[in-house]
């Protein structure tokens, strides 16, 4: 396996580029419609992660592999009687929150990491209620370069504040604080500071993920053999590395989604991110959404980079399947067939951010709900079944956990572009067109488009005003507004060729400038024209 150090000297010294790294993940999940919480629903996502094993990547070391890892709903029972033997006795569930961290090994490094969390805690006004270790078999086979990279496991427990009323409230202050805590992290500049990564900070999920193979995870997290670790939900993931190398915290999943495939666009997505945050405002986030940035850090891989947009729209308000509707829009502008007003969803949103676009397979939840969409293209592959006992087990492929044929009501497919959603507080499985309608009809868009649309050829201008002329060639700002070749060839140089006769104004007479018995049935192009 590739170290740092080699990953280094090539990109110095050779034709390494992270760029040309691609993946073909496997993911997968098992979830109880009405959110009966069971540990057999633990015990078989770990089956799933361990028959999704070819997925995953495994170099020369075969105790070596790219990172697997479980989401999971917070196992109270577990965390309660585990706490309460250091004498902590923890809140209701949904009043305290849970943050998995994996820590430096280095006393000096984990001690500051530890004391700027504590400081970001009190600093929003929440509880520090204690710090858990967090039980691993370090017997068990590993690979000496994984044993290296081992970090210290910890969580931090975090009762809410007087002024948190709540779960959603109490789940930004969680955000803010995790946030807050690397952010000062960073700014230490320790030596072991890259060492330092949080997983998971919620009231409601908690992710065990690392460096490990498939049929690692459930054997190297002593809580997830426990009987009393038990679940609604179970999302997992065995990563064959997209754009960046192997490493504990790039495993999967990640604190919102787990996702098969690439974001090509990831690079536009994160300059755009990055461009919008002097001009971001949110009524529920309020002041503290200056300290959430950098939403995103240069260098995150495509996945961490989605996960942390999706977080931010759904601690704004976004409901999680708006969300995720914003940011991987089915093909709508040329759909003459889809609702208008669902067309006219995408036709909003589409000034507000841009599509992650590429060949993805993604699985999402909130703890609350969960799902899965498809890519407009379905270059993905995604199947699931439904079984009379109200599960719901969708995954990269078929057949990851055996299931009797009798119990199957139902086997299917994601679609290109198609949704599917789990919501375990109404205890439903919700199809695309529902889901989408009861998303799409909650606000006018259609009305918001026509109030805030400019329409060029109604702007008067008056005949005095002098345009502005820059002393610069055309290509210098050509390059300053980002333009490229493909840009000119594809997109500006057909527009005049293939616009409506209409928009001309020479359409009336049916004439073009540069001749005056040409008509708009000739096929002879300007650049051939003798006449021009």
């Amino acid at each position: 396996m590739t170290t740092a150090a080699e990953i280094q000297h090539l990109q110095e010294h050779g034709l390494y580029s992270k760029s040309n790294e691609h993946d073909a993940c496997g993911l997968g999940f098992v979830a109880h419609i009405k959110g009966v919480k069971r540990h057999d629903i633990v015990t078989g996502a770990l089956k799933i992660l361990e028959n999704l094993d070819h997925r995953g990547a495994v170099g020369a070391d075969k105790l070596m592999g790219d990172g697997a890892g479980i989401l999971i709903q917070i196992p109270d029972q577990l965390y309660r009687e585990e706490m309460a033997k250091q004498g902590v006795e923890l809140p209701p569930l949904g009043e305290y929150g849970v943050g998995m961290i994996f820590l430096p090994k280095e006393h000096a490094s984990r001690l500051a990491c530890q004391q700027e969390m504590e400081r970001a805690i009190k600093a929003e006004g929440q509880v520090l209620l204690g710090w858990r270790d967090v039980p691993v078999n370090r017997d068990m086979p590993m690979s000496p370069t994984v044993r290296e990279k081992e970090p210290i496991l910890r969580q931090v427990f975090i009762g809410r504040g007087a002024d948190v009323i709540v779960q959603d409230a109490l789940e930004r202050k969680l955000y803010v604080i995790r946030k807050t805590a690397s952010a000062a992290i960073q700014n230490l500049k320790l030596k072991h500071s890259k060492e330092y990564y949080v997983p998971s900070m919620s009231s409601r999920t908690v992710v065990y993920k690392g460096l490990l193979l498939a049929d690692q995870v459930g054997v190297y997290y002593k809580d997830l053999a426990d009987e009393r670790c038990v679940s609604a939900i179970g999302l997992v993931h065995q990563r064959f590395s997209t754009n960046t190398f192997p490493e504990w915290p790039l495993a999967h999943p990640y604190r919102y989604v787990a996702h098969n495939g690439e974001i090509n666009t990831v690079r536009g997505n994160y300059n755009w991110m990055l461009a919008r945050e002097g001009v971001m405002a949110s009524p529920v986030l309020a002041d503290d959404l200056q300290k959430l940035y950098p939403i995103s850090f240069a260098g995150q891989s495509d996945t961490a980079t989605f996960d942390n947009c999706l977080e931010l729209l759904t601690m704004a308000g976004y409901p999680i399947s708006q969300a995720v509707m914003m940011m991987i829009p089915e093909p709508w502008e040329q759909h003459e067939s889809m609702d208008e007003r669902r067309r006219a969803f995408y036709e909003y949103h589409a000034a507000m951010i841009e599509p992650w676009d590429g060949p993805a397979s993604i699985v999402f939840t909130d703890g609350r709900q969960i799902g899965a969409t498809l890519d407009r293209n379905g270059l993905r592959p995604s199947r699931y079944v439904v079984t009379d006992d109200d599960l719901v087990i969708l995954a990269s492929e078929a057949g990851v956990l055996p299931v009797p044929d009798s119990k199957i009501i139902r086997k299917w497919r994601l679609q290109p572009g198609k949704m599917l959603l789990i919501d375990l507080e109404q205890g439903r499985l919700i199809e695309d067109d529902e889901l989408k309608a009861n998303v799409v009809n909650t606000k006018p868009y259609k009305q918001w488009i026509e109030n805030l649309r400019i329409k060029l050829d109604e702007v008067n201008v008056p005949a005095d005003v002098q345009q502005p002329v820059s002393a610069l060639p055309l290509l210098e700002r050509q390059q300053a507004f980002g333009f490229t070749q493909e840009d000119i060839k594809f997109l500006l140089a057909p527009w005049p060729r293939t616009a409506r006769r209409v928009s001309a104004p020479w359409a009336t007479t049916a004439r073009w400038p540069c001749c005056p018995t040409r008509t708009s049935r000739c096929t002879t192009t300007s650049a051939r024209c003798s006449r021009r």
